[in-house]
This record gives C-alpha cells, sequence and structure tokens, in this order.
C-alpha cells in the first residue's frame, strides 16, 4: 500500500502551487462519509492526502464533523502521520495573535463527541499521556524556525465543544486550568489518530486573545479570518518544509500501540467488529 502523510485543515492549504492533484476520492466509512473527499497528491514532491475539515466552503461545525470517519478514511488509504492546522483563541500573553503554536497537551472540555473507534462489541484503551507525536513537533518546530515564524516550542490546547465563542468566566478558567490556547477540533483527531496507530500533530495558528485580555474582550468572526488569513502563507511555508522533512522509514510513535490494547476476549469479537475496523486492527486479527 501506498504511504501518505496527511494533512488536515481548510481551502487555503490545499491551494498552494506546490500542491500536485493527482485524484479526489469520496471513501465511504463504516462512521458514515468523511468531511470532504480526499485530496491524494504531492506537496513539493512528497505524497500527502489533504481533507478539509469542515468540509468544503466551511458546512459543518466542530460538533457536526464525522471525526471517525475522517481517520478512518485516512488510515484506509495509507495515512502515516498526520499535520493539523487549525486556528486557536490565545490565552497566555506572550502567544501574540499571528504566532504559531506547536501544542504538545490538550483538555477535554467537549460533550457527547464520538471519541473512539472502540464501541459496540469491542473495547480497547490506549494510552493518551503524550496525545501529540514528539517526532512531528520537532519537524514543524524546525520548520518554523527555518522560514523565521514566531514559534512557541509547546502549549496546552483546550478543546471546546462550540460553536459558540467563550464566555469571560470560563476563558479565565481555562486560564486557571494551565491551557495556552483554545480551540474546537483537535482532540478528537489526537485520540483518533492514536487509535488508528496515525501520528499526529497541531500547527496552531493564533487568531485572537479570546475574550479574557481586557483590550480583546469581544472575539469576532471577522477578525478571527483576517488574523487567520494573514497566518495561512506562513502555513503554507511550514507544511512544505514539514512534508520534505519527514522520513517515511522512521519508526513512529504510535506504531504497535493497539497490540495490547483490545481488552475484549478475541473469541468474543465478532466478524462484523473486525470488518468495521479492518484499516485499524485487521492486522492483529490475521486467521
Amino acid at each position: 500500500m501506498s504511504q501518505y502523510i496527511g494533512i488536515i485543515g481548510g481551502s487555503g492549504l490545499y491551494d498552494m502551487e506546490e500542491f500536485q492533484l493527482e485524484e479526489e476520492r469520496q471513501i465511504e466509512t463504516p462512521f458514515g462519509m468523511p468531511s470532504d473527499p480526499l485530496r491524494i497528491g504531492k506537496l513539493a514532491g512528497v505524497p500527502v492526502v489533504f481533507l478539509a475539515r469542515h468540509g468544503a466552503g466551511h458546512r459543518y461545525s466542530p460538533s457536526e464533523i464525522n471525526y471517525r470517519a475522517n481517520i478512518w478514511a485516512f488510515k484506509k488509504v495509507g495515512v502515516k502521520a498526520i499535520f493539523s492546522v487549525s486556528a486557536v483563541g490565545s490565552l497566555r500573553q506572550e502567544i501574540v495573535p499571528g504566532h504559531m503554536v506547536i501544542v504538545d497537551q490538550f483538555i477535554d472540555r467537549t460533550r457527547e463527541r464520538p471519541s473512539t473507534f472502540f464501541e459496540k462489541g469491542i473495547v480497547g484503551h490506549v494510552s493518551l499521556a503524550h496525545p501529540v507525536s514528539g517526532y512531528l513537533r520537532k519537524i514543524l518546530i524546525a520548520a518554523c524556525q527555518k522560514i523565521g515564524a514566531e514559534c512557541h516550542q509547546k502549549g496546552t490546547y483546550v478543546c471546546m465543544e462550540g460553536p459558540q465563542f467563550s464566555t469571560i468566566a470560563e476563558s479565565n478558567f481555562y486560564r486557571q486550568l494551565g491551557a495556552d490556547v483554545i480551540g474546537m477540533t483537535n482532540l478528537q483527531e489526537a485520540k483518533l489518530a492514536r487509535e488508528a496507530e496515525i501520528d499526529y500533530a497541531t500547527l496552531a495558528l493564533s487568531t485572537d486573545y479570546d475574550c479574557w485580555h481586557p483590550e480583546h474582550d469581544h472575539v469576532t468572526t471577522e477578525q478571527v479570518i483576517a488574523t487567520l488569513n494573514k497566518n495561512i502563507a506562513n502555513a503554507q511555508k511550514i507544511l512544505v518544509s514539514a512534508v520534505q522533512a519527514f522520513d517515511f522509514d522512521q519508526k513512529l510513535e504510535s506504531e504497535g500501540v493497539l497490540k495490547s490494547a483490545v481488552m475484549t476476549k478475541r473469541e468474543l469479537i465478532s466478524k462484523d467488529v473486525i470488518q468495521r475496523l479492518e484499516p485499524i486492527i485487521g492486522k492483529y486479527f490475521k486467521d
């Protein structure tokens, strides 16, 4: 099977001059349809798969995104690692709008979003102590430094439900929790990628100060989009550098995490369950 780097983000990322589209593939999964067709091709000569997280034209809210279908489809076509690009609000004075943050931890404040493949006949528990790939983070940090982008080399991302922005009380609460940035999407991606044995990293683009900052206590969509558009040019350059630095022969941290994660007895796991999760667990359940 061919191997790819997955990139999750918006249209500003897959409309790059360095990207050569080879095919668009719509993949039906046991969990429904992904947000958009997978755009398969090469970025600066490196095989990649792009996915618009919210669908073309930004059709799906953070709570409506079919995260399981997105990650399952990536695994099915041979994605080995994911660079996720995401707009975030800053919860720290030093993370100025326009800066990049290479996230290393997450806090989950979402509700009732499907966040696992292991259900309905199979139970699995993977470690999420270190939810982000150290190898991919190093690549992103080096890529930021290469282009001279202002980059914070670590940060905790609190994932809220949305689609509304925070209240001031919530924003200050998240700061007390130790969070550095706030967003609405990356936590489920990180959890599911780990279960699928795909390395994952987030390039967070700071767009605003959320609403905790006394001089920025009213976040608007226009403000977020304006700053995000300025960040996209840097994000494009960072991704080109990052995919070129990726070594497909590198042993990744997520490889083999399912070997001891499945708790359900083998004889109790039905063929339907194995078929549903075949791209993810199939290699462990060969007859």
